[in-house]
């Protein structure tokens, strides 16, 4: 018997995009050279007409959540939360149509605690939390481990992650309000 992921050809087609872009942007699944601490990026903030290439909301309104792709051509793409950002860089064949992971730059998200854009993949994430973002369930990103720990148990977080571990699957899973 084939799983809901595999069901269809679009799906699948998705699937194995998304990994391949995943594989493209240098994340794997078990990086033990990432840093301990996401580091600081500095990164434009968005205009009060930027929208989101995911969802399609004005970004500059949620400051708390922005996340932000730069391109080697100067090319910008911000997000209304790491969430987003993270379905466009694991399925760029279907949001950045004509573009290629190799031609990303830097890409920061929002840390909760110091509101500041730090580096995205070495962040730590929370999953399941009672705090949402801007499109509900959120991955909230965090510096450091300490501090991830620390918002897991003061907000009943499920679940601490890494770069590494975030999935399309997960993320679909987060926008259903499902946590495994």
């Amino acid at each position: 018997m084939t799983s809901a992921l595999f069901s269809g050809r679009p799906h699948r087609r998705a699937f194995v995009a998304g990994l391949a872009a995943f594989a493209c942007v240098g994340v794997e699944a078990a990086r033990a050279d990432l840093p301990e601490t996401a580091e600081p990026v500095d990164l434009p903030k968005p205009g009060e007409r930027d929208v989101c290439p995911v969802c399609g909301m004005f970004v500059a309104k949620y400051p708390y959540w922005i996340a932000t792709i730069r391109f080697r051509d100067g090319h910008l793409e911000h997000f209304d939360g790491a969430k987003d950002l993270w379905k466009y860089l694991l399925d760029m064949p279907r949001w950045a149509r004509g573009r290629k992971p190799e031609e990303v730059e830097a890409v920061g998200v929002t840390s909760y605690y110091e509101n500041e854009r730090i580096a995205a993949k070495p962040a730590w994430y929370v999953i399941g939390s009672d705090v949402f973002g801007p499109m509900g369930h959120e991955l909230v990103p965090h510096s450091t481990k300490a501090d991830a720990e620390e918002f897991l148990a003061d907000h009943k977080g499920k679940r601490v992650l890494r770069s590494s571990a975030v999935t399309l699957p997960l993320l679909q899973a987060l926008d259903d309000g499902r946590f495994e």
